[in-house]
């Protein structure tokens, strides 16, 4: 029988697929997130269907999805709330904003502000936002997913290392391949309302597993030798000649979870050093800064996770 959380998978992964074709491994980071109580950071050029894709894990939530479009005039009251003058009741009533939702799309995340950034901040970490002296709780399971572009800098302000710690993931969203573009021309290519018919089509996933997954990872057992085996990596990372900020406390604790999370999805009641390296490129690559020097090598946060991962010792 399959445990709690490789149903979760597989169930996510049935119903993100009536609606985005190509994109397991993006689910997968889904799953650790939800799971986790995580954020997600989705890095890819336009038109990949990032938006229809974070619709589509709203619906399947049964949530509300809301989203935001990152501008240099995008102010925090614009995406926390604002309080307006209610005639009738003759008194200042708070008109939530778009962070008051299950599923939040920032699109272009690095075109805000650091006032809006910064906004951003309270909300994806404590749950919670601050207005006038109120804190005003977040639904329970509320995530983010924030995209931006690798490769447009102009007119953007980069992400904070405080900002890009509070991502629990990273997923690099590349171009599909040709099999599953092809798939993608022939269901939407000839229907303009095809995407809205797709969404109609996904089911909601019981909440109750959702619980039951993460009640099922706290069982999974981690033992002292792959503890220490994630105590070397971020050791490794504070050290490396090519970079100049390492992993934080913060950053050790995602990769570990996630650990737990992809052991649960392949049915093991352990933790073992694959786990963490498959894990591994998508909380590590976002959290390392490179030196100038390495920088103007042309070196990637990519390629430097892939050399600490062959150049660590795996305990047996």
């Amino acid at each position: 029988m399959s445990s709690a959380t490789q149903q979760l998978r597989d169930l996510l992964a049935q119903e993100l697929g009536r609606v985005v074709i190509g994109v397991a491994a993006s689910v997968d980071a889904l799953v650790i997130a939800l799971i986790a109580r995580g954020h997600v950071l989705v890095q890819g050029v336009p038109g990949l269907g990032k938006t229809l894709f974070a619709k589509a894990l709203a619906r399947a939530l049964g949530g509300e999805f809301k989203r935001i479009q990152g501008t240099a005039d995008l102010m925090p009251s614009d995406i926390i709330g604002v309080h307006v003058f209610d005639e009738a009741a003759r008194d200042f009533a708070f008109r939530p904003g778009p962070l008051f939702a299950d599923v939040v799309l920032v699109d272009e995340i690095n075109r805000a502000g650091p006032k809006t950034q910064s906004a951003l901040l309270e909300a994806m970490e404590e749950r919670q936002v601050s207005v006038e002296r109120n804190v005003l709780p977040l639904p329970a399971d509320f995530i983010v997913l924030a995209t931006q572009n690798p490769r447009e800098f102009e007119g953007t302000f980069p992400l904070p290392e405080s900002q890009l710690d509070r991502f629990m993931l990273r997923v690099d969203m590349g171009y599909p391949a040709r099999a599953a573009e092809s798939e993608i021309l022939a269901r939407y290519g000839g229907v303009l309302a095809a995407a809205h018919a797709a969404l109609d089509a996904v089911t909601v996933i019981d909440r109750g597993l959702l619980a039951a997954a993460r009640a099922a990872t706290e069982r999974i057992h981690v033992s002292e030798a792959l503890s220490a085996y994630v105590l070397d990596l971020a050791a490794a990372t504070r050290e490396h000649p090519r970079l100049a900020l390492g992993l934080s406390t913060r950053g050790a604790l995602a990769l570990l979870k996630a650990a737990r999370i992809v052991a649960g999805m392949r049915g093991s009641d352990f933790v073992t050093p694959d786990d963490v390296k498959q894990v591994a490129p998508w909380i590590l690559a976002h959290r390392l800064v490179l030196t100038p020097e390495a920088t103007l090598e042309g070196a990637s946060d990519s390629e430097v996770v892939q050399g600490l991962l062959a150049s660590t010792p795996v305990p047996r």
